[in-house]
């Protein structure tokens, strides 16, 4: 699947959890605290979206700022960082992990939250949810059905954090968003230095930003 295809089912996955969940018969068990978590920050995104005033330019940045706000609340873009750097995390002084963080969570904010005004009405279910034994870690499944009828799995990788669940992990047909990254930032260490990651993080992001006409 090609980058592209990828940026556009993560929004649409993350956008669409809600959508299945609030289908589910009346008598199916209660929402999990990770798939609680969910609903809660994508019913938030979705009123923003469906706000008339989104569609029109001059009116969209308050709503914009509300939908990356939300984002923010529900990715925990440090331990995304964290896992994305692999091993090389330990490397980054205190000030090095921070800068990534903000750096690299501004890529996917520029890079993914444009491709929302592209929902052409994919459908979701929600197919269950996995956890790990020590019930640290869970993994939310959904299947999206897209306008071709090409059908896609989606999964969030989650875990607790201060009473509430995040996520840290996106998977597209199996495929890592964590290791889809972590392979592009490791042929960058392998020959340069934690801060010229960072460096080049900050221009892809300008870089897409630029592109997005922010």
């Amino acid at each position: 699947m090609s980058t592209k295809a990828i940026m556009r089912h993560i929004v649409f996955g993350f956008l669409f959890v809600l959508f299945a969940v609030a289908a589910q018969p009346t008598n199916v068990r209660a929402s999990s605290p990770a798939q609680l978590a969910l609903e809660t920050s994508i019913t938030r995104i979705l009123s923003s979206i469906k706000n008339p005033d989104y569609v029109n330019p001059a009116t969209r940045r308050p709503l914009r700022q509300q939908i990356e706000d939300e984002v923010l609340h529900i990715f925990d873009f440090k331990e995304f960082s964290s896992r994305t750097v692999g091993p090389r995390w330990s490397t980054f002084t205190p000030a090095q992990q921070q800068q990534f963080s903000d750096a690299f969570a501004d890529l996917l904010m520029n890079t993914y939250l444009s491709k929302i005004d592209g929902y052409n009405g994919e459908q979701v279910v929600y197919t269950g949810e996995v956890s790990s034994p020590k019930g640290d870690r869970t993994e939310v499944r959904t299947v999206i059905t897209m306008k071709d009828s090409k059908k896609v799995p989606v999964a969030y990788r989650m875990l607790p954090k201060d009473g509430t669940w995040f996520v840290y992990d996106v998977l597209i047909e199996n495929i890592s968003l964590v290791k889809n990254y972590r392979t592009q930032f490791q042929d960058i260490l392998n020959s340069g230095s934690p801060d010229q990651l960072i460096a080049k993080v900050k221009a892809k992001a300008q870089e897409v930003r630029q592109g997005n006409g922010q």
